[in-house]
């Protein structure tokens, strides 16, 4: 759960989901004894709400007991108060929707407990004792059990109190507990496959991936608000729409008050293109990146920000224009430190339409590259269509 994805620790990506959920209360983390002071500063760096800590066990119901004994207890000073529904959920499943939480909470104020279910995968077999096959289930009749599962407080609570050391020591399914202790059968619901667990480290490629893929379906061309319609920013925009059909394109003009910028910002755009046409160097980006630093927008995501630039080689030499450009390798250091991934675009402006096209269509697919890969090794560098 502290292993990094794009430089941010994986529980924080769970706790973020929660946090979405406006009807969830309370979130408790259970946390061993020696990451408590990386837990606290994990929820101080990432601004999160609505977090308490408390002291894990050395096993999975341990702490889940810990947890719900910080819930059920009114403590001098605690802002924690008993729950009529608690939802129990695991650190390393990200993924996790609003509509799944709410299906397990419904189901278990009606039955008293619910869990997700997803299919198995795979055939479950049973090895005897000199390590041959004993038996298999029939996999059609099983199911996996996943996260979220949620309870009527006091079925749990009770259930808990009553196991015995050896369920707390070895066993690992909270409905099976509600089952044998309290005779409450839990209600089983369908879940999504994003409910996977991120377990072994390539699953850790998959859960950036995905992040990834989530964070990189907005791109907002950013230009000069004296831009006509028919300027070449606004001809980048519509190639943008025709090559990344699946990504919603969206521009806005970088005016003094830019009001309607800001609320780009404000609803997690992570994608801008910075079209800079009235002037030779980065003012236009210079404007974008303050309102990205001041907005704060970049603590949970890297932002990504391409500033664009327009040549006509056989006007202006390559090596001339470069040079004014190279001071993006300094801006970069600097808003990196921010969490924004500052790239440069450096695209040939031919007078002929053809060619121009060609050169727009190149620099979709850079922009589409950079946004996608997020790549941190590529900050500061003026790539060129």
């Amino acid at each position: 759960q502290f292993c990094s994805i794009l430089e941010r620790p994986l529980i924080s990506y769970t706790l973020q989901a929660l946090e979405r959920v406006c009807w969830i209360k309370d979130i408790v983390v259970a946390v061993t004894g020696e990451n408590m002071e990386v837990m606290k500063s994990i929820i101080q760096k990432y601004q999160h709400k609505r977090i308490s800590l408390v002291e894990a066990g050395v096993t999975r119901h341990r702490s889940i007991f810990s947890g719900l004994k910080a819930l059920a207890e009114d403590q001098l000073n605690s802002k924690l108060s008993k729950p009529e529904v608690v939802i129990i959920h695991d650190a390393v499943r990200p993924f996790v929707e609003e509509d799944v939480l709410l299906k397990v909470v419904t189901a278990a104020k009606e039955h008293g407990a619910a869990g997700a279910i997803r299919p198995l995968v795979s055939t479950v077999i049973s090895p005897s004792a000199d390590g041959c096959l004993d038996h298999s289930l029939e996999r059609a009749r099983h199911r996996a059990s996943e996260m979220p599962q949620a309870f009527l407080f006091d079925v749990i609570y009770e259930a808990y109190q009553q196991c015995t050391d050896y369920d707390l020591e070895f066993g690992t399914e909270c409905l099976q507990l509600a089952l044998k202790y309290c005779r409450t059968k839990a209600k089983l619901v369908e879940g999504s496959p994003d409910l996977w667990k991120v377990t072994y480290k390539r699953d850790l490629y998959a859960a950036e991936s995905i992040i990834k893929e989530i964070i990189s379906q907005e791109i907002c061309v950013v230009m000069d608000s004296k831009e006509d319609n028919k300027h070449v920013g606004h001809l980048l925009e519509e190639v943008l729409k025709s090559e990344l059909n699946h990504v919603k394109v969206t521009s806005e003009a970088l005016c003094h008050a830019g009001r309607h910028l800001q609320q780009i910002i404000l609803d997690q755009c992570y994608n801008f293109v910075c079209v800079n046409v009235m002037t030779s160097d980065f003012q236009e980006t210079q404007k974008l990146l303050s309102m990205l630093e001041e907005s704060n927008l970049s603590i949970l995501y890297p932002v990504v920000v391409v500033s664009v630039h327009f040549l006509d080689f056989k006007l202006v030499p390559p090596s001339q224009k470069m040079e004014n450009l190279m001071q993006i390798k300094e801006f970069s250091k600097k808003v990196k430190e921010r969490n924004i991934l500052l790239y440069g675009l450096l695209i040939s402006y031919p007078q002929d339409e053809q060619k121009l096209q060609e050169s727009l269509r190149q620099g979709a697919i850079i922009i589409a590259s950079l946004v996608k890969e997020r790549n941190s090794g590529l900050i500061g560098q003026l790539l060129i269509a």
